[in-house]
């Protein structure tokens, strides 16, 4: 039996391939018709384009490929070719594994081929066991293809991916510019963030805790429960870190700010505030600012959603912390200043009141003590402040120092 290393052998299958090279565009138009047939899906969703580069590279890989293993002088490196194959079809977005599947696919039909001229050949100049070589050559070629095709694809991928999150994050950066009210850059905005003319639009922004929740957490950490819920629920979300705060631009069809609270306060990581835009693009800035704003009116420990629209008081006061100090200090200041206990419960009693529009028995029953107590109470808080819940200015005045204060609830 002649061995496998035998040079005679080898150049009578090397004369073998080289009588396929003439017919090479006809396999490898075989090969794309295939193709196209199987996944016309995609090829149809990428359009005509992709189909002419399929059809041209296929043509390219087989000439390349039989010019190889028929030992003639090959048009250009081979390698270089599957590396840029891997780095174009990355970029025309088609799946790894469809371009795996091409190459698996020509390998087979190559292999097909030498065996069809060859039954067909009078005088053919391999045998059997010249055939079984030739394959082990074709797939182990293969493999050495494939790994290139893969490195070369997964790093066009990721240098796409970052040159991605480079246009998202400079959008969202021009829109808390202000730049999403120029209709010159709103074409140019919705496009690097994927949103349509008709979807809502929403900021949710993610403040870090205090240190019993999680203030080392880095922005991904603090993400990730955020940005699942919303994938979830069909949303779409770009996120960005601006001043240490984590925002998310959150666009589709979207629900309202309650039901946005609802979907993000379970397992919560951190303070999280909630904006619609009602302007789109042009008010996603204001958006997050009073998203900011609103998570910003919680305890730094707290581990939750809110709405700014549910928290409009808070946020006045978070936005003017010298007024809100200063409305402390006239409102509050004598009842700040008694013994913690009776400050305390002082305190807690005007919050009843006012949660319940002054009436002592409905404050009683949140306290848990009599009424009687509720009112003695409440004629203290009024000796003291120099206020009354009986006059409406004063009701307002004394709900929005409770705020400033951190006893609204």
């Amino acid at each position: 039996m002649v061995s496998e290393t035998d040079p005679t052998r080898a150049a009578r299958l090397a004369h073998a391939w080289s009588r396929l090279v003439d017919g090479s565009d006809a396999i490898a138009d075989s090969i794309t018709l295939t193709l196209f047939e199987r996944d016309v899906e995609l090829y149809e969703r990428i359009g005509p384009e992709l189909r002419a580069d399929v059809r041209a590279s296929c043509r390219q890989h087989i000439r390349r490929g039989l010019e190889i293993l028929s030992g003639q002088s090959a048009s250009g490196s081979a390698k270089d070719l599957w590396r840029e194959t891997g780095r174009r079809r990355a970029r025309q977005g088609v799946p790894l594994e469809l371009v795996l599947n091409a190459y698996t696919l020509g390998a087979r039909v190559l292999w097909e081929a030498l065996i069809t001229h060859e039954s067909r050949t009078e005088g053919a100049v391999v045998d059997e066991g010249m055939l079984l070589s030739a394959a082990r050559t074709v797939w182990g070629n293969l493999d050495v293809q494939n790994a290139l095709l893969i490195d070369a694809y997964r790093r066009e991928s990721r240098r796409l991916h970052r040159q991605d999150l480079q246009r998202q994050h400079a959008a969202l950066d021009a829109l808390l510019e202000g730049r999403g009210a120029d209709p010159a850059y709103v074409e140019e905005a919705r496009t690097a963030l994927d949103v349509g003319p008709d979807d809502g639009l929403a900021c949710v922004t993610v403040l870090p805790g205090g240190q019993d929740h999680g203030a080392d957490l880095d922005h991904t950490d603090r993400l990730g429960a955020v940005e699942d819920r919303l994938d979830r629920a069909g949303l779409r979300t770009h996120w960005h870190v601006r001043d240490g705060v984590s925002f998310g631009l959150v666009c589709g069809d979207l629900p309202d700010e309650a039901g946005l609270v609802a979907l993000l306060s379970p397992r919560a990581p951190a303070r999280i505030g909630v904006a619609l835009s009602g302007d789109g693009l042009a008010g996603f800035a204001t958006a997050y600012l009073l998203a900011t704003r609103a998570a910003q009116t919680l305890d730094r420990h707290d581990r939750r959603a809110v709405a700014v629209t549910d928290r409009l008081p808070e946020v006045l006061l978070v936005g003017s912390p010298q007024v809100g100090q200063l409305l402390v200090d006239q409102t509050l200041g004598a009842l700040l200043a008694q013994p913690e206990a009776q400050r305390d419960s002082l305190l807690l009693t005007l919050a009843a009141l006012l949660r319940h529009d002054g009436s002592p028995t409905h404050a009683a029953a949140d306290l848990f003590c009599h009424r009687n107590t509720v009112i003695y109470r409440l004629k203290q808080v009024e000796a003291l402040t120099g206020r009354s819940l009986g006059d409406p200015r004063d009701k307002m005045l004394l709900g929005l120092a409770l705020a400033a204060h951190g006893h609204d609830e």
